[in-house]
């Protein structure tokens, strides 16, 4: 992705978020030159990789194929001693007309929340043993209260309110109900880790690679530099 992209959808979902109320922490507002200054005060920022994520999947087409969150708290399961919560919590932020491609979850199990805006289509698989997507099985679905049975591929409709529970091993993937307006989602769920305890299928990248057309307007949750005082 270009920086320029990065940027345009971070301050898209921070005027999302603003549109519902949803305040975010102070950190999420830190610039790349306060992200210089801040000291081990902040390392559950950076081991925990609070913060913003923006990625297009490594496919290069963030309009059709993207998403942006932010983590807003999270444990770690490498470092529990240190960071001994086992809950993490997410907004995401999907525009008409994007995809979130299928993928499942070995560890974290999670409540999808639509907070505002349109409306969300997530389509659910079982997975088989050897991995790979179950097209044929019967899902069971729980939503808000409510048990019950879907063909496999269904896609699940949540307007504003309306959640979703994704429990392990259960394929999944986000688009917009056409016509219905942009989405702002919360996501409440055990620990999380991208870099562990995402299978997509079919493969694809997690984080962007970035191009660097011009300055950040905030940093990504991968891009933290050391502590100050750390650096040489």
């Amino acid at each position: 992705m270009k920086r320029s992209e990065i940027n345009r959808a971070l301050k898209d979902m921070e005027e999302m978020c603003r549109k519902y109320s949803c305040f975010l922490p102070p950190f999420c507002a830190f610039t790349p030159e306060e992200w210089q200054e801040k000291g081990h005060e902040y390392d559950e920022v950076r081991d925990c990789c609070l913060g913003w994520d923006i990625t297009d999947y490594g496919l290069g087409d963030f309009d059709k194929v993207g998403f942006s969150l932010i983590t807003i708290r999270n444990g770690n399961r490498a470092m529990q001693d240190k960071y001994p919560k086992v809950y993490a919590e997410k907004l995401l932020f999907l525009k008409e007309g994007q995809y979130a491609p299928n993928h499942f979850h070995w560890f974290k199990t999670e409540d999808i929340i639509n907070r505002g805006g349109g409306n969300v289509l997530i389509r659910v698989y079982n997975s088989k043993e050897d991995e790979s997507i179950d097209r044929e099985t019967d899902v069971t679905v729980h939503t808000d209260g409510r048990t019950y049975i879907v063909p496999a591929g269904t896609q699940i409709r949540l307007t504003p309110g309306e959640s979703i529970h994704i429990q392990q091993r259960l394929y999944h993937d986000f688009e917009v109900e056409k016509g219905s307006g942009d989405v702002l989602l919360g996501e409440v769920s055990q620990c999380n880790d991208d870099n562990t305890d995402n299978r997509f299928e079919p493969p694809v990248g997690r984080f962007p690679e970035i191009e660097e057309d011009e300055p950040p307007y905030r940093l990504l949750c991968n891009e933290y530099p050391p502590a100050a005082g750390d650096m040489k």
